[in-house]
């Protein structure tokens, strides 16, 4: 009878102990501070490339507070793209278009440092846009787009060739990916299998006459590609894995007036580009066969890349304005409505190239 007692004693204790530490767990992650919003460009100098840090300051009065501003070891110099900059949890990438190489990024805590040095497939050269996925980096430059294994850099699976030197971005989905060539033309590049790596292999996808002109941004929902077509009538379409081609017509008037540029995918069915000669974000609704434009969010100046928060509750866009760069950071609505957060103050670059959320 007395070890049955000692028994259950013991298991009771037991049971106790095991519930304060478990409650001293719940609490101890409870207490652990928010980290902070960073968002991140480059200089993209061709004399030495820099990657810039910006901390979003929420509160009463919102702030974007310059942090840091770190050569990469390497020399910018890339135009007419985007997607330069990727983060992804605690590592991102940048890419030295002037050096043929990638720089991995590295956050802790509420600081980001420079890592290591990222060297492109033999014989590649001048990587303008990068993208991240959980195993893979992707880069495209001149004349490829290759896959590194993340974060170890290691070049995996074939090289893709390319003859053309104009591409722009490179985007990442599920079963394929996509780069954009500012001559006119949209390329298919599968992966392996889901979430793998490129096979090797591209196709070319026919575009129609009246929205061909000068590709630029491209982003993926899911294996739903979004692309802009930035000089074009339609200047947004979008591509399913099939190669299917549905224009969506933009802001009017059409180019030179307006031309969404780049690209980010907001939540549910919401794209937002960055309408480069219109000083705008300008807004876009689709399905998986086409959309239809909403409306276009003025900015001061002229944007050059945008991107969305992986939670998608924030949006941040670059632009240049009376010779200075400048990043502008808006929240999301659950409607995908835009409201101006913070900018930043000028830091005396004249521009930024790529910019990406880390959070």
């Amino acid at each position: 009878m007395n070890s049955e007692r000692l028994r259950k004693s013991c298991l009771g204790r037991a049971r106790v102990l095991l519930a304060a530490l478990s409650l001293t767990g719940a609490l101890a992650v409870t207490a652990q501070p928010e980290r902070s919003v960073l968002v991140v460009t480059s200089t993209n100098s061709a004399s030495g490339n820099a990657v810039v840090v910006f901390k979003l300051n929420k509160g009463a009065t919102p702030s974007l507070s310059f942090e840091d501003i770190m050569p990469t070891g390497g020399k910018g110099g890339a135009g007419s793209n985007a997607g330069i900059v990727q983060f992804k949890d605690d590592l991102g990438a940048v890419a030295n278009y002037g050096s043929n190489t990638v720089s991995q990024l590295v956050r802790y805590d509420d600081f980001i440092a420079v890592g290591k040095t990222i060297n492109l497939a033999p014989g590649c050269m001048k990587p303008d846009s990068v993208a991240l996925t959980r195993d893979d980096l992707f880069v495209v430059g001149a004349n490829c787009a290759e896959t590194h294994d993340w974060p170890t850099g290691h070049v995996v699976g074939p090289v893709v060739s390319l003859t053309d030197p104009s591409a722009a971005q490179i985007a990442v989905g599920k079963s394929w990916a996509a780069v954009t060539m500012t001559s006119g033309s949209l390329l298919q590049l599968p992966l392996t299998r889901d979430d793998g790596v490129l096979n090797g292999m591209s196709a070319t996808i026919a575009l129609p006459a009246n929205a061909n002109n000068t590709p630029l941004g491209a982003a993926f929902w899911k294996d739903i590609l979004g692309f802009t077509p930035a000089h074009s009538p339609d200047s947004f379409a979008i591509v399913n894995e099939s190669r299917q081609v549905f224009p969506i017509a933009g802001p009017t008037p059409s180019y030179p007036t307006n031309a969404p540029c780049w690209v980010a995918k907001g939540p549910g069915n919401v794209w937002y580009t960055g309408n480069s000669p219109g000083q705008a974000i300008s807004i876009f609704f689709s399905d998986d066969q086409g959309g239809v434009f909403y409306k276009s969010v003025s900015l001061p100046g002229a944007p050059t890349d945008i991107t969305v928060s992986r939670d998608r509750k924030w949006l941040a866009v670059i632009y240049s304005a009376g010779g200075q760069g400048y990043v502008a950071v808006y929240t999301i609505d659950a409607y995908g409505g835009l409201t101006w957060e913070a900018t930043s103050s000028s830091i005396g670059v004249a521009s930024f190239s790529g910019v990406a959320f880390s959070q």
